[in-house]
């Protein structure tokens, strides 16, 4: 097939249809006037290492004995991760065996005192406005809900504001939720017990770029997409490739990756060191910005992941790569996804360093067809992108025609004009919301599991003949190379019979990866969604290895409260 044909059935319909998506964090929200309201609100509806920290954690047990018997008198029990702010009959959400997608909590009113305390911090960058506190409190794009929003919004403008409001909230006992690019599925910014959110997207700075290094240092709430715009003319680019409108430190809380993980890593890989505002307000640097370290635990990678339970993540110092010499985007048609699949394994198996493997089944390439006004096969589609020099990215191209074409491929074509390269991405990058302008008015839920290479052949295999047979809309995206694939389950939520279809359906693919050695999360995180999976993937002893690290750096329970540990884990 000549690429010029399908190039220009690419081109017909140059419109981007992101829809309702934050792709910048540089404007400075409207604070109403509100603020200067009594207090009473609606309830509709990061330095060295302290020393204490170091002593701290090897006697979490014995404080949390004394801890346990301090608060008997108004908690029956410390089973329940979030016990101090809210009423443990009431927490149930993500626990073992648990399919309820509306997180419950309990609400007790922020005192006046905090609330004064935050006017003193951050001026005129907070708001007790009702409709941004529902914008912050109420993803739009999450699968799961809260019965509770925040009292307070919050948008600090350096670390150490972000210090003393984390302070202030630490001695009222009052929870805290960090807030990004708000791209995150699972939960993660949800405020079941109300509290304060501090919506980090003013803290957006790039603080100091080592070209020499290949390393630079970040505010969190700058996005990648922006970061990428800033090195571009250095000759540099910063791996990570999630959703639009993502910021770094939402990235760093998640672990995230994207399409780029096969070559370059997840976020663990490509942070150099932290900084963060423990629960009592002090800050702490995790570690120094060598390349590699041996100088006792690994904070970085503790903090990386801890999904905003641990710390609120104010610094962070990145690896940086350089912009690849030249590239190749190719893109090959397959009569089965476990064709498809296969090609992926193989190519991954013939030593190639690719730059990108992703899959895309016969419905989303429907969806796009749809969405875009375009002519694509739809049938199972795989695309590749190979790095390097001019001549070693031919050659890599042509190896995986000749794999691709093994194992059934057909109509492989490759573009390496610069435009065209970016109308072939364009398809993957667009396909989330592809898929909303398929169904409009249906909402989406995002599986996100993992599996060993070997075993993902038949994982998608096995999962298309569930979701082939479901009355459900669902759509696969993968990203082959690393074993991690999507299913996009969209369903009407006015009707609950299909919200518990897609649950089925998610529950299916989580418990079959598992049973592969794989996880429930590749890279979206466990926010409260997935918590119910995680003593079947970990282990009990993992869990309250957990538990005992959350108690001791927020005996509280002010971060994040009921996120990540499962409310059944005690110790």
């Amino acid at each position: 097939m000549a690429f010029s044909s399908l190039f220009s059935r690419l081109r017909s319909c140059s419109k981007p249809i992101y829809r309702n998506l934050r792709t910048s964090n540089f404007q400075r929200p409207h604070i109403p006037s509100s603020l200067t309201e009594p207090v009473t609100c609606s309830r509709k509806g990061q330095g060295t290492i302290p020393s204490w920290v170091a002593s701290l954690i090897p006697l979490a047990l014995a404080v949390s004995a004394g801890s346990l018997a301090l608060q008997s008198q108004n908690y029956p029990s410390r089973c329940l991760n979030d016990a101090p702010l809210s009423d443990p009959k009431s927490v149930k959400t993500g626990g073992k065996g648990s399919t309820d997608y509306v997180v419950k909590g309990s609400l007790r009113k922020v005192p006046p005192e905090l609330i004064e305390e935050l006017k003193g911090i951050c001026q005129d960058n907070m708001t007790m406005d009702e409709d941004e506190r529902y914008v912050h409190g109420k993803p739009q794009n999450s699968f799961h809900k809260a019965v509770n929003i925040p009292d307070v919004v919050v948008y600090p403008r350096s670390e150490e504001e972000v210090s003393k409001i984390v302070k202030s909230c630490n001695m009222h006992k009052v929870p805290i939720v960090p807030y990004g690019g708000a791209t995150s599925i699972e939960g993660h910014t949800l405020s079941p017990y109300g509290g304060v959110c501090i919506d980090m997207t003013l803290m957006n700075r790039v603080k100091a770029l080592h070209v020499e290094d290949m390393d630079v240092v970040v505010e969190p709430g700058i996005g990648w997409m922006e970061l990428n715009e800033y090195l571009e003319s250095y000759g540099l680019f910063f791996p990570l490739d999630p959703g639009p409108g993502a910021t770094i430190g939402g990235m760093c809380a998640t672990r995230c990756s994207g399409s780029l993980a096969v070559r370059y890593g997840t976020m663990r890989d490509n942070v150099i060191n932290l900084k963060v505002v423990l629960a009592d307000g002090e800050v702490m640097k995790t570690a120094s910005r060598a390349r590699k370290s041996a100088a006792g635990y690994d904070l970085t990678r503790l903090l990386i992941g801890s999904e905003g339970t641990l710390g609120v993540i104010t610094e962070i110092t990145l690896r940086l790569q350089k912009l690849p010499q030249s590239s190749v985007v190719a893109m090959c048609n397959f009569p089965t996804i476990k064709d498809a699949a296969d090609v992926a394994i193989a190519t991954m198996h013939s030593g190639i360093q690719v730059s990108r493997v992703e899959l895309l089944d016969e419905v989303q390439i429907r969806a796009i067809n749809l969405a875009n006004d375009k002519k694509l096969p739809e049938i199972p589609t795989l695309m590749f992108e190979f790095v390097g020099t001019e001549a070693y990215a031919r050659e890599q191209t042509q190896i995986v025609q000749k794999i691709a074409s093994e194992h059934n491929g057909s109509d492989f074509v490759f573009a390496e004009d610069p435009e065209e390269k970016k109308e072939l991405w364009k398809i993957r990058k667009e396909a989330l919301w592809a898929c909303f302008a398929m169904k409009p008015k249906f909402e989406a839920m995002i599986t996100d599991v993992c599996v060993p290479l070997s075993h993902l052949a038949e994982l998608i295999s096995r999962s298309k003949q569930e979701l082939n047979a479901s009355p459900l809309t669902c759509t696969v995206i993968a990203h082959a190379g690393d074993g991690n694939f999507h299913v996009v389950v969209l369903f009407d939520p006015t009707k609950e019979e299909q919200r518990r279809e897609a649950e089925r359906l998610n529950h299916f693919m989580v418990h079959t990866a598992l049973s592969m050695e794989g996880t429930c999360t590749g890279e979206h995180g466990v926010g409260t969604g997935k918590m119910k999976y995680l003593e079947k993937e970990l282990g009990i002893e993992n869990l309250r290895t957990m538990k005992r690290i959350k108690d001791a750096l927020d005996p509280n329970n002010i971060m994040n409260p009921g996120k990540l540990i499962p409310p059944h884990i005690c110790f």
